[in-house]
């Protein structure tokens, strides 16, 4: 059984706009889809579950440490089970700041109730019950092995569906990263974020859920029909003309996100200038562990590529810490400071305290 999801084809039921208040400095968050690898070009396999790349982390986990970064690293069920790559996670979640979350790959996660399909590879597609207790088992691993309870979390390919807030909050979950500003992944039977803002949202039934996308936008001077004109330009009836290029070479319209796989420095920084305009003052950068390792991921295929990588992601971190004047704080702390800014407020979520993860 499955459904399409909804969460950002109606933005009135997807929660209240939080705007960071004026004057503050900027804050940045580092998300990192700590999962397994498979061949991104070929079919889902409930086989494909490795985690060689995993322990790559310890290196990205060291170059955070040196910038003071606090970096927040959802894993997945086969990262969680795997003694070997768990071990690595229970030495990452040991340093400063780090904060352990979950993310939900249904294919390879437990129970294997559906069918492998695209459709139910977005977990916000399947059954409301299949999803949690999938979700439930990514913690229970967490805990289990890596030793903390998770609290943020981030559907795997975005797949945010009906039922997922409630979940989230029936599992003691604060944080939810699965909005991804402004992709649009119907075409394949995934959400719609192409009208989503940048700012967080609280969600959830009760409106305690703090939702922040991963830091994307449309950027150019055509912004009214910004994301027509960009379909229409990648048209597969059109990909010979190269009209997205175009488009950006004329400063028509660019689709960008904050993320070291397939976006280059000059392209996050002018995605963070762009949007600092904007008034938006909460950043996400995010990028899969896989692109540490040469041929795992379509962004980093050699050495060479994996030095650019790291060269970009420290650069943009230096670039936002430095020249921005911004702050790198993790997901709770984000959502304690939203509660004190807007407070007093009757029926204010309740603060989350105590270790991040």
């Amino acid at each position: 059984m499955s459904h399409a999801s909804e969460f950002s084809n109606r933005p009135a039921a997807a929660g209240k706009e939080v705007r960071w208040p004026t004057g503050r400095r900027p804050v940045l968050l580092v998300l990192i889809d700590a999962e397994e690898e498979f061949d991104w070009s070929r079919g889902f396999d409930r086989s494909a579950t490795g985690t060689t790349a995993i322990r790559q982390l310890l290196e990205a986990q060291g170059l955070f440490d040196s910038l003071g970064v606090k970096a927040t690293y959802v894993v997945t069920h086969p990262v969680a089970a795997d003694p070997d790559s768990a071990g690595v996670m229970r030495e990452i979640a040991s340093a400063n700041g780090v904060t352990i979350g979950a993310h939900l790959h249904p294919w390879v996660t437990p129970p294997f109730d559906e069918q492998v399909s695209i459709n139910n590879s977005y977990p916000g597609n399947l059954d409301g019950a299949l999803e949690r207790e999938k979700l439930r088992c990514v913690c229970q691993a967490l805990i289990e092995n890596v030793g903390v309870q998770p609290r943020v979390y981030q559907a795997g390919r975005y797949g945010f569906g009906p039922s997922t807030a409630t979940t989230l909050e029936e599992l003691g979950f604060s944080v939810d990263f699965s909005p991804a500003p402004p992709f649009d992944y119907r075409a394949h039977g995934g959400p719609n974020f192409s009208h989503h803002g940048a700012d967080p949202r609280w969600i959830g039934n009760a409106g305690t859920l703090l939702s922040v996308p991963i830091t994307g936008a449309y950027v150019g001077f055509i912004q009214e029909r910004a994301h027509a004109l960009y379909q229409l330009a990648t048209h597969r009836g059109v990909k010979w003309a190269r009209l997205p290029a175009i488009l950006s070479r004329l400063g028509a319209v660019d689709r960008l996100r904050l993320s070291p796989e397939g976006f280059e420095l000059s392209d996050m920084r002018r995605l963070t200038r762009v949007l600092l305009g904007r008034g938006v003052g909460v950043f996400t950068l995010s990028f899969h562990a896989p692109s540490l390792l040469p041929g795992c991921t379509p962004y980093v295929q050699d050495s060479a590529e994996r030095a650019q990588f790291l060269a970009r992601l420290r650069a943009y971190l230096e670039y936002f810490l430095g020249e921005v004047g911004g702050e790198s704080i993790t997901p709770l702390e984000l959502r304690d400071r939203l509660l004190v800014a807007q407070s007093p407020m009757v029926g204010a979520p309740a603060r989350v305290t105590g270790r991040a993860n």
